[in-house]
C-alpha cells in the first residue's frame, strides 16, 4: 500500500507546464505536496509564476483523480513508485536538480551500488561497435557494475544483452510509461531486464509516445551513473544529448575513437576532439580515471596538530575514511550538505594536507 503523501507528488506530474524544478520549487514554498493540493487558490496565485490557468489546473479535483488511477495502476501491476524525497528514491539522481519529481519502477535492483556505468550509442551499431561492447561489459563484470541504457535498438540494447549474459545488473531507462514497450521487438528483453535490475520511467501510464520524452529520457541515463560511455555516435544523436547530462552533472564521459571516415565515429571523435570525453581504449582507462584501481586497504585519520576541524570537516573526514576514495556527488549525500559548502570544506582540507584529488573528481585521504 503507497503512502497518502504519494498521491500528491503524482498529483503535481499531471499539471501541465510543471515540470521537475518548477514542481520542486513549489513544494520548497508551501512546505509538501500535499499542502499544494490544499491550498487556497488566492494564495497559489501570490506564488511567482503561478497564473490563472496553472491555479486552476492545482485546485481542480480531477487532478487528484488521474492520480488516485494512477496508485491503483501501480498497485496491481506491482510497479514501484518513488518520490525524489523518498530514501529509496536512487541517490545519484536525487542530486540532479531536474530529477523526476516521481519515479515508477519494475523490478529490483540496488541503485546505489558502488559502481554504475551508462552505455550509450547510435541506433545503427556496426560490427566495431559491438566487439566493443563485448569487450568492455565483459570487462567490467569483476566491478560488478550496474550497467544503464536506454532500451533502443543498436548499442542500448547490445549493452542490456551483454549485462545479462554477464550476470551484471541492468537497468533500462523508458521514454514512456510501463503500459507499453518501445520497440515492441524488445519487449522479452525488458522482462529479463525487469528480473534481473529495473525498466524506469518518469512516465505514468496512458502516455503517448511522444519523441520529446526520449531526449528527457536521456537525463535520467546520465543521472543513474558515474560515467557515461559512448560507443558508437553519428554527428547528432541521442547519445550525445545524454553527454550533455552527464557533463552538466559533472560526471566522467568516455568515448571510444574511430577513424575519421566512420559514420559512426563522427560523434566519439568529435566529443575526444573537444575535451568534452576522455578517450578510451579499454577497461582499463576507466579504472584509472574513475580511480577503480586503489587498494582497498584501510586509511587511518591522522589530524595534524595544527589544523582546527569544525565538525562538519571532521564529518567529512569520516565519510572519506569509511569510503576511501569517493566523488563528491556522494560526500554530498552522505553529509547531507550543499555541493557548495562541501567543495569548499574538501579545498581547505586538502591546503591542510589532509585530502587529495584523485582523477574522476573523487576524493580520498591524504
Amino acid at each position: 500500500m503507497y503512502s497518502e503523501q504519494l498521491k500528491y507528488y503524482i498529483a503535481l506530474t499531471f499539471i501541465p507546464g510543471v515540470g521537475d524544478i518548477i514542481a520542486k520549487n513549489l513544494i520548497a514554498y508551501i512546505g509538501s505536496a500535499e499542502g499544494i493540493f490544499k491550498e487556497k487558490k488566492q494564495n497559489l496565485l501570490k506564488i511567482p509564476k503561478i497564473g490563472e490557468t496553472l491555479a486552476e489546473c492545482i485546485t481542480s479535483s480531477e487532478t487528484i483523480k488521474r492520480a488516485e488511477t494512477e496508485l491503483l495502476f501501480i498497485e496491481k501491476n506491482n510497479i514501484k513508485a518513488f518520490a525524489y524525497t523518498d530514501d529509496n528514491y536512487p541517490t545519484r539522481l536525487k542530486l540532479c536538480d531536474d530529477s523526476p519529481v516521481v519515479l515508477y519502477i519494475k523490478g529490483n535492483c540496488n541503485f546505489n551500488a558502488p559502481k554504475s556505468i551508462a552505455i550509450v550509442g547510435t541506433r545503427n551499431a556496426t560490427a566495431y561497435g559491438k566487439d566493443i561492447c563485448k569487450q568492455l561489459i565483459e570487462d567490467l563484470k569483476p566491478h560488478n557494475c550496474i550497467i544503464v541504457s536506454g532500451l533502443a535498438y543498436g548499442i542500448d540494447i547490445c549493452a542490456h544483452k551483454l549485462a545479462l549474459d554477464n550476470n551484471l545488473e541492468t537497468l533500462g531507462i523508458m521514454g514512456h510509461a510501463l503500459d507499453t514497450m518501445y520497440p515492441a521487438d524488445h519487449k522479452a528483453y525488458a522482462k529479463m531486464i525487469a528480473e534481473h535490475g529495473a525498466l524506469i520511467t518518469e512516465h505514468p501510464s496512458k502516455t503517448p509516445i511522444d519523441k520529446s520524452n526520449f531526449v528527457k529520457r536521456n537525463r535520467i541515463i546520465a543521472g543513474l551513473s558515474d560515467a557515461t560511455i559512448v560507443i558508437e555516435s553519428g554527428e547528432k544523436g541521442g547519445a550525445l544529448i545524454t553527454t550533455e547530462y552527464a557533463n552538466a552533472y559533472n560526471r566522467d564521459v568516455f568515448a571510444i575513437p574511430g577513424r575519421t571516415s566512420d559514420k559512426y565515429s563522427v560523434g566519439c571523435n568529435n566529443l575526444i576532439r573537444t575535451n568534452k570525453a576522455a578517450l578510451v581504449t579499454s577497461v582499463k582507462d576507466i579504472e584509472y580515471i574513475l580511480n577503480w584501481q586503489n587498494s582497498s586497504s584501510k586509511k587511518v585519520i591522522q589530524k595534524s596538530l595544527f589544523v582546527d576541524l569544525s565538525p562538519d570537516d571532521e564529518l567529512i573526514m569520516k565519510i572519506l575514511e569509511k569510503e576511501q576514495d569517493v566523488n563528491i556527488d556522494i560526500i554530498c549525500t552522505r553529509s547531507n550538505l550543499q555541493m557548495n559548502k562541501v567543495s569548499a570544506i574538501l579545498l581547505n582540507l586538502e591546503f591542510n594536507g589532509l585530502v587529495k584529488t584523485m582523477p574522476g573528481k573523487r576524493f580520498c585521504l591524504a
